[in-house]
């Protein structure tokens, strides 16, 4: 049938006004598309050695994180900030090198580490609208000032020195923890070898401590030692129910925002291997590397459950996972390579708190779904500061003047990962003692890397030369990734101009 001009001229019209309408519901629909979540997991005292899919030696099976990395983008140059738990944590969530601020770590009922001003990951996220939350550990600082009582007083002296349950008043908030600083939520025991040992969820204690901490109370520990500091506890606390708890409420958090109109930053940091190592009895066995490898076994376990929920809730293929540690693994790990034949920080020399690569280079994989290419490997240098700029661009959120000074988005490598990312980064453990890696090149500007000790016994096991006596170690990674051989003695222009770069960085920032 063929219709007068009039009568095809007005289809045509509406034609072309059901075409603009449909372009309209699909741009809307495109920018009405939920962000994507994120999920931080952030293991403590973890080794780079300890994955199985990173060391073929490994006596550790890792099933769980090895497949997140194999569905994601694995960073083989990955780096904390420090070698210890709370310059590295204050780091990643600032994007800023804790070094340019502090060098220790919170201790017992110590304040905390942030400015008011200082703009966090998860402020961050809360300007985008995300639900955001930490789970686990803190170890960043609270205002227990703030709900000690005026009389308070403390007994025993030095590492014994501690406070009682009745110091404080366990009915009031406890401020400038995780709320005061972006989380919307927070569930943990701030730190598991610290006081109070004690659930606190949001700003209060779930239940008031009633005595003093001892360790006689508990389950035997099953390596090293307990290494808790003196303090208030509850009655009824039990250390190894930390993974477990922690782990329901990160399950359970996951699950809540499946019918959620909000994407949500969850930030889960567990308190393990970080001693005292103290796997649970279904656990013993499963490695061959001891209780430490069986506490790694149900670490990897306790992610595979977070993954699981976020499977089985629907929103895996719309979250962003990122997986890293604080730092390298503790000073027990000497025994067990001689026992186990596990080397934690494998092929690294060092441990935690070391200036040695084996302190701070880490377990580093980013899971983006449509963005990172399954199986993928990037061995450009990279660091946990650069997380802060990458999920800024992201949100595309513009970082204000002063912020996320040390970060770099990894965005152009997560897209092609054979490129350059950064020339150069400095680490630090400790006031004034500082190491710095240029390309190849890692000066430790110090007459040694260690912090934790030399152990003399593995040196001669992996045929370190003694000490040189030189006053500075340079090493040529591309050819001695175990940092074994010194050059800086054939290369003093190198030093020379590497410790002029460490000053340049330290006073201005990096080099563009």
């Amino acid at each position: 049938m063929r219709f007068p001009l009039n009568m095809r001229s007005t289809f045509a019209i509406l034609f072309i006004i059901l075409l603009g309408s449909a372009a309209c519901v699909s741009s809307s629909s495109a920018e009405t598309k939920t962000p994507p979540n994120v999920l931080i997991l952030y293991a403590d005292d973890l080794g780079y050695g300890d994955l199985n899919l990173q060391n073929a030696e490994s006596k550790i099976p890792t099933p769980h994180l090895d497949q997140l990395a194999r569905s994601g983008m694995r960073f083989t140059d990955g780096h904390s900030s420090s070698g210890i738990c709370t310059p590295s944590r204050y780091a990643l969530l600032t994007g800023r090198h804790h070094w340019r601020d502090f060098h220790g770590i919170v201790n017992a009922f110590g304040e905390s580490v942030f400015e008011p001003e200082q703009l966090t990951l998860p402020e961050m996220f809360q300007q985008h609208g995300y639900q955001t939350a930490a789970i686990g550990k803190w170890h960043l600082g609270w205002d227990w000032d703030a709900i000690k009582k005026p009389d308070a007083k403390t007994f025993g002296e030095g590492r014994k020195k501690g406070y009682g349950p009745e110091a404080f008043d366990w009915t009031k908030s406890i401020p400038d923890g995780p709320l005061a600083h972006g989380f919307d939520s927070y569930f943990g025991d701030t730190v598991i070898n610290f006081p109070p040992y004690c659930w606190i969820e949001d700003d209060k204690v779930v239940k008031a401590p009633d005595t003093i901490m001892d360790t006689a109370k508990w389950k035997p520990i099953k390596e090293g030692n307990w290494e808790c500091r003196p303090g208030p506890m509850t009655s009824d606390w039990d250390p190894y129910q930390n993974i477990p708890t922690t782990t329901a409420r990160g399950v359970q958090f996951i699950e809540s925002q499946k019918e959620s109109d909000q994407p949500f930053f969850l930030y889960f940091a567990f308190p393990a291997p970080h001693a005292p190592i103290i796997p649970n009895d279904e656990f013993d066995g499963r490695s061959g590397a001891g209780p430490y490898g069986d506490y790694v076994c149900e670490t990897d376990d306790a992610c595979g459950k977070l993954l699981r929920a976020l499977k089985e809730s629907g929103q895996s293929e719309n979250t962003i996972v990122i997986f890293s540690a604080d730092n390298g693994p503790e000073r027990y790990a000497y025994a067990r390579d001689e026992k186990y034949d596990h080397w934690s920080s494998q092929p690294f020399r060092g441990l935690k708190r070391d200036l040695y690569e084996g302190g701070h280079h880490v377990p580093f994989v980013i899971h983006w779904p449509g963005v990172t290419d399954s199986g993928s490997t990037c061995d450009a240098l990279v660091s946990q500061v650069d997380i802060f700029a990458t999920l800024a661009e992201m949100l595309g959120h513009s970082i204000p003047d002063g912020q996320a000074k040390d970060s770099r988005s990894l965005m152009p490598l997560l897209k092609e990962p054979k490129q350059q990312h950064r020339q150069s980064l400095v680490q630090n453990t400790r006031v004034d003692v500082y190491a710095i890696r240029d390309g190849k090149w890692l000066l430790i500007d110090a007459k040694s890397g260690y912090v934790s000790g030399r152990n003399k016994g593995w040196e001669s096991r992996r045929q370190i030369p003694a000490d040189d006596k030189l006053p500075h170690e340079l090493y040529d990674l591309s050819v001695d990734i175990g940092q074994s051989e010194n050059v800086a003695g054939e290369h003093p222009e190198i030093v020379e101009r590497m410790k002029a770069l460490l000053q340049t960085i330290r006073e201005d920032g990096y080099p563009e």
